[in-house]
């Protein structure tokens, strides 16, 4: 049986989800990523893991359909025997998401759903489902944003999603303190990735926009937040519990 600790990072196939994997398995743990569509991304980012020689799998996960966590959670038991000799993971990190301006408006009953089963209800039961899976003196890190403190036009419902994990967050630790399992957030501020491609190709001073309300002075990059990810999955981290970290570079202040 491995003596490894695992950690299992939701949508790490790409952008900020594949930095905080490599940044983990940096760490000298092992890594189980989930993808959604893009099979090939994944084994990417596994061979990258393995090359750095540290164990890691890849499996396939909506994490907006909520009916499949059940044989999910058979998968990725079935995953850690095989690779591990054990049925347990030690850190759980809820990173899947998906971007989408919709100003209030305009917001239909379809984006608000779609945001909502990813953001909240989606993060809500898949821990729940993979509680028992989750070893006792565990940690789990669930994935905020910078809009939760400061409002930016267009993300009414993403951003309320996320202070509903923020919230679901500090119940967890209240909850599973029993277990030793601590929970905590990291709240990005906008960072360049696929996921905010879009926002700004569609906004071309954005750049410049984001550069000046930003006290370091530029728009954040997957480098500046994966490491404070995988920080949270070291003993150092252990006695931080129940806390918001915002990694924004001082926007808004």
């Amino acid at each position: 049986m491995s003596t490894n600790k695992i950690a299992l990072i939701t949508g790490g196939s790409r952008g900020l989800g594949k930095n905080t994997a490599l940044k983990i398995a940096g760490k000298g743990i092992d890594v189980i990523v989930t993808y959604r569509t893009k099979k090939e991304e994944a084994d990417e980012v596994v061979n990258q893991i393995e090359l750095a020689g540290q164990t890691a799998a890849a499996l396939q996960l909506d994490t907006s359909k909520i009916k499949t966590f059940e044989a999910f959670k058979q998968q990725l038991t079935a995953t850690l025997q095989e690779k591990w000799g054990r049925d347990t993971f030690d850190f759980l990190v809820n990173n899947a998401g998906i971007d989408a301006s919709s100003p209030f408006a305009k917001t239909t009953e379809e984006d608000f759903d779609n945001l909502f089963n990813v953001h909240f209800k989606g993060v809500y039961f898949l821990t729940q489902t993979l509680l028992n899976t989750i070893v006792d003196g565990g940690r789990i890190i669930n994935l905020s944003t910078g809009l939760t403190r400061f409002a930016t036009p267009g993300y009414a419902a993403y951003a309320s999603m996320k202070g509903a994990i923020e919230v679901f967050t500090k119940y967890l630790a209240k909850e599973l303190g029993s277990r030793g399992i601590a929970a905590n957030l990291v709240a990005p501020g906008i960072i360049e990735t696929d996921f905010t491609k879009e926002a700004f190709e569609s906004h071309p001073k954005m750049h410049e926009f984001i550069s000046s309300i930003t006290a370091l002075g530029r728009p954040g990059q997957p480098d500046d937040i994966g490491g404070v990810i995988a920080f949270l999955c070291t003993e150092d981290a252990r006695w931080i519990n129940a806390q918001r970290i915002e990694a924004s570079g001082g926007m808004f202040l």
